[in-house]
């Protein structure tokens, strides 16, 4: 397994100098999130990933969980490490005071996300889904059940699960069978199955919080009649003390391609005591703030997986000799020449970091924007911050993975052979990296959450405040000889973007399936634009600090990694525009059994 390094320049870079983090933080109140805590809690968690969840990554893989009886042993070092994950106090850091957090920014968090991913994909996701269940009971939960439920959660001795996938049905949850049957005392008694549970069971925490969807007898057919509830894997006495065991169960956990180390189960609901979140039949609309915020999450996953697979390949890069250089020799003292040297090592390596730290530049926008919609003052900032992250967060949570799930297949490449054999662990990072392209929503879901809901069922008005924000910065930068590089081509791009929109949704009127058929390629799309926005913004931050004399070659690396990535990874794009332009006829002219083989 490569050796992990938390990449605290470039996080810095993003958040302070390309973002502004320490105005932005000033701005909505957030007085205890200084450049010193800053910078404290980022050494801290690169030091926690580093020296306590990166060692334990490979182990991990190998042992895998253990399921027996019912009960699922995690690999060795996870109950250790997450106890000192919670002694650290990690779980605080963005909760409400009043419930045992630290009530610092959501994208101070989201940092530290990424670094614990990138260093343990497996053991990040037990407190990531944590996060998600806390945050719908504050959103949604009565002032009881956030007393209930709160201190434990934030506090990371309870974790938190999401229930929503049945054996019957995946992403159409309008399908789900799971009951919820009122009890005597206001409680409901849950029973169903659910499957794909991350953390359903496991030894790490005292309690396990169950967010579960279900239908109260009566209610209406599809999603109109799903409600949601907490279900607790130990009942829960009015003082908040843990009682007797809830009927819940883990019937197996899944043997999967990757994140072995996370127990993937199968939960049994028989006649379990449920609390009520929110309101009957209004489940799913509670749920999305679990949702919105886990698909985030998987977004900074594709950046962790792309940094990860980068350090590695590079590290190894550096060190592995072959061949000469066709421009000549470079290691005159050696038998051949490291492989960094050679141009096709250096596209993949380039890649990777251009999809690592164009990534984190996106998801690190996003999430300050997580942070407007929660302490913004302003009804009329709030609400720009809203649309953008709903335009923009099921292009970075599909856009990000499939980019993620590319770098660490280019980091398998760079390696060789050896990329393909367990111990170098770059197969593992590819293997885990796998599943964030279907959590939350597979690509083609969030592709068709953006063009049929979000854009075309706006008519496109979602658009305009993003779209407004990447054309002012081109008309401010469109004067600057140094800046055209990246200018001249993002404005045409951005044009593009808005004329594609105009034509699917043309021949939409004509044939609805067009709209599916174009989803995909639209999304890919507008990711790249999206990422060359991020990119140009970190090569103009760059050349003003060249400007002012700084020598650091930190800022002449971002400039050319921008300049790659204009090169060669931004005209992906127009392979999804012509295919986009091409139609859906002929992917929709076979019929069923014309599928042959």
């Amino acid at each position: 397994m490569p050796e992990y390094n938390a990449p605290l320049r470039d996080t810095k870079f993003v958040m302070q100098e390309l973002l502004n983090c320490n105005e932005h933080y000033q701005h909505l109140g957030y007085q205890d999130a200084t450049p010193d805590m800053l910078d404290a809690i980022l050494s801290e968690a690169a030091k926690f990933s580093e020296n306590v969840i990166a060692p334990i990554n490979a182990t991990g893989d190998k042992e895998g969980c253990r399921w027996e009886n019912g009960t699922v042993t995690t690999p060795t070092g996870f109950k250790e490490a997450y106890q000192q994950y919670v002694e650290g106090g990690w779980p605080t850091l963005t909760h409400r005071t009043e419930f045992g957090g630290q009530g610092l920014p959501y994208s101070l968090n989201s940092h530290v996300t990424e670094i614990v991913a990138a260093a343990n994909n497996s053991f990040s996701i037990y407190p990531v889904l944590s996060h998600g269940a806390s945050a719908t009971i504050e959103a949604h939960g009565t002032q009881e059940q956030q007393a209930m439920f709160m201190p434990k959660l934030v506090e990371g001795t309870w974790t938190g699960t999401m229930c929503l996938t049945e054996p019957q049905c995946g992403t159409d949850l309008g399908l789900l069978r799971t009951k919820a049957e009122l009890n005597e005392d206001g409680t409901y008694a849950i029973t169903g199955t659910k499957i794909f549970i991350s953390g359903g069971e496991q030894d790490l925490s005292e309690n396990i919080i169950h967010i579960v969807i279900a239908r109260i007898p009566g209610s209406p057919e599809g999603t109109r009649g799903i409600s949601l509830f907490a279900v607790p894997k130990f009942n829960i006495s009015a003082s908040g003390d843990i009682e007797e065991k809830n009927s819940v169960s883990c019937g197996s956990i899944e043997h999967k391609m990757g994140i072995h180390a996370n127990a993937t189960c199968v939960m049994n609901f028989d006649g379990a005591k449920g609390y009520l979140i929110g309101t009957a039949n209004k489940g799913l609309s509670c749920m999305f703030t679990f949702m919105n915020a886990a698909r985030l999450n998987v977004a900074n996953e594709g950046v962790a997986s792309a940094d990860a697979s980068f350090q590695g390949a590079l590290a190894y890069a550096k060190d592995r000799l072959q061949m000469r250089s066709l421009s000549g020799v470079k290691n005159p003292n050696g038998p051949a020449d490291a492989i960094i040297v050679h141009p096709d090592v250096r596209r993949m390596l380039l890649t990777q970091k251009s999809i690592a730290e164009g990534g984190r530049a996106f998801v690190g926008y996003l999430s300050q924007l997580v942070d407007s919609t929660h302490a913004e003052k302003k009804p009329e900032i709030k609400a720009i911050a809203e649309s953008k992250l709903s335009l923009l967060t099921p292009i970075a949570k599909a856009f990000l993975t499939e980019l993620g799930f590319e770098a660490t297949s280019h980091g398998v490449q760079v390696f060789g052979g050896h990329g393909f054999i367990q111990e170098w662990g770059m197969e593992q990072l590819m293997r885990d990296a796998r599943i964030s392209m279907l959590y939350e929503g597979t690509t083609g879901i969030q592709a068709l959450d953006l063009l049929a809901r979000k854009v075309l069922g706006t008519k496109g008005e979602i658009m305009k405040p993003f779209a407004n924000e990447v054309a002012e910065f081109c008309q401010q930068n469109s004067t600057n000889s140094e800046m055209l590089a990246f200018i001249t081509p993002m404005m045409k791009y951005a044009d593009d973007w808005k004329k594609l929109t105009e034509n699917i949704g043309n021949k939409a009127n004509e044939r609805a399936d067009e709209i599916g058929a174009a989803s995909v390629d639209y999304l890919m799309y507008s990711g790249y634009v999206v990422l060359a926005y991020f990119w140009a913004k970190m090569a103009k931050v760059s050349l003003e600090k060249i400007a002012a004399g700084t020598d650091d070659k930190f800022y002449q690396a971002k400039i050319k990694t921008a300049k790659f990535y204009f090169d060669r990874i931004l005209p992906r794009a127009n392979g999804h525009a012509d295919c986009i332009h091409s139609g859906g006829i002929s992917m929709m002219a076979h019929d069923e059994d014309e599928f042959l083989f």
